[in-house]
């Protein structure tokens, strides 16, 4: 059985199109024969074959790619205009259309760096026909990558349950890497918590606000994706075979539980949130006690200045004080320099702070 290169080669069935659109296809025919490096220009030969399983993806990040892939779907699948234009649009909410003989899907996979604050969501749209899978993206997506490498380590077994299986295959490693994206968030998030306890500082703040926006949008997107699998693990569509949909419903078992980790993320960030909050006013406090502090302890020294600063005595009644002019001057400095000692200690004996 003919299988076409191994995974060495796996980055050969790249192929620039004129517009820019990057196509790949793998295609294992009726006779369970794989093509890892099916040729674009015999796309339209498999699909209209009828048998077999073909994947076909494009990837198209600028406006003349986007053009190519438009030209593909309308010439070579039975796409409905509406439906393309939806797919090259990248603005849709999670969704599953049927199209009567084909499903359209469209699914968002997130992506969170190690250490870093802000999540990316990627659009996948995706073709589902009888015997075709059809996937188109603007950016790289790692799950595509990983399943390619998947079929060309495993030809023989990778595409012989149809394109229907292929889908959850694909789907599933979008869910796996949402997960991974909290757990990530998670780490960020017990990073920031020991930040924050060490010294919160604006920029702190910024990270927790910047997580929390991340948490949002993963939970807003998960709702959707969440009854996308719903439909495809209960609804009779034509392109999912009655013993796959069970492949679907796992599924949606697993986006439920994710969406509830989710829910608990934002707790915990708002947790997060609170606890800078606290740790800035204890700190605000004990700046103002630190200050009343300084400023009870140099009254009497404010006092005895302001006192002995009057002018109301007048000369005569100062020679006629019982004691040296020296003698009251002493006295006076010795109590000035006492009485922040004293204060001092009475309010570390109150422990005021």
């Amino acid at each position: 059985m003919s299988v076409g290169p191994t995974t060495d080669a796996i980055e050969s069935v790249a192929r620039e199109a004129p517009g820019g659109a990057q196509i790949r296809a793998i295609y294992r025919d009726s006779d369970g024969n794989m093509h890892l490096d099916w040729p674009a220009d015999r796309i339209e030969e498999a699909v209209q074959s009828g048998g077999g399983t073909l994947w076909v993806d494009f990837m198209a990040a600028k406006e003349a790619g986007t053009r190519e892939v438009e030209t593909w779907l309308h010439r070579v699948f039975p796409f409905h205009p509406l439906a393309v234009e939806d797919a090259l649009r990248e603005t849709n909410l999670p969704k599953v259309d049927d199209w009567s003989g084909y499903l359209y899907v469209v699914f968002r996979v997130p992506r969170m760096e190690p250490g870093s604050d802000v999540l990316e969501m990627h659009e996948l749209d995706i073709f589902l026909g009888g015997n075709y899978l059809v996937t188109f993206h603007v950016m790289p997506m790692e799950i595509l990558d990983a399943e390619r490498e998947a079929i060309a380590r495993d030809p023989r077994d990778r595409l012989r349950h149809g394109a229907d299986h292929l889908l959850f295959r694909v789907l599933e490693r979008a869910v796996d890497q949402a997960l991974t994206a909290i757990e990530e968030m998670d780490e960020r998030v017990d990073d920031l918590q020991d930040a924050v306890i060490e010294d919160a500082c604006p920029a702190l703040l910024r990270s927790i606000f910047r997580i929390k926006r991340s948490a949002i949008q993963l939970h807003k997107t998960l709702a959707p994706q969440r009854e996308v699998l719903n439909r495809l693990a209960r609804d009779p569509y034509e392109p999912i075979r009655e013993e796959h949909r069970v492949y679907f419903r796992d599924l949606y078992d697993h986006v439920v539980r994710i969406h509830d980790i989710s829910e608990s993320l934002r707790d915990l960030i708002a947790g997060t949130l609170e606890t800078y909050l606290s740790v800035i006013s204890n700190r605000t406090n004990d700046i103002m006690k630190t200050l009343t502090m300084v400023t009870v302890m140099f009254l009497p020294m404010s006092f005895l200045a302001g006192f002995f600063g009057m002018n109301f005595f007048g000369e005569r009644l100062a020679l006629d004080l019982p004691m040296p002019r020296g003698l009251l001057f002493a006295a006076t400095c010795g109590i000035m320099a006492i009485s922040p000692c004293f204060m001092w200690v009475y309010a570390k004996r109150r422990r005021w702070f």
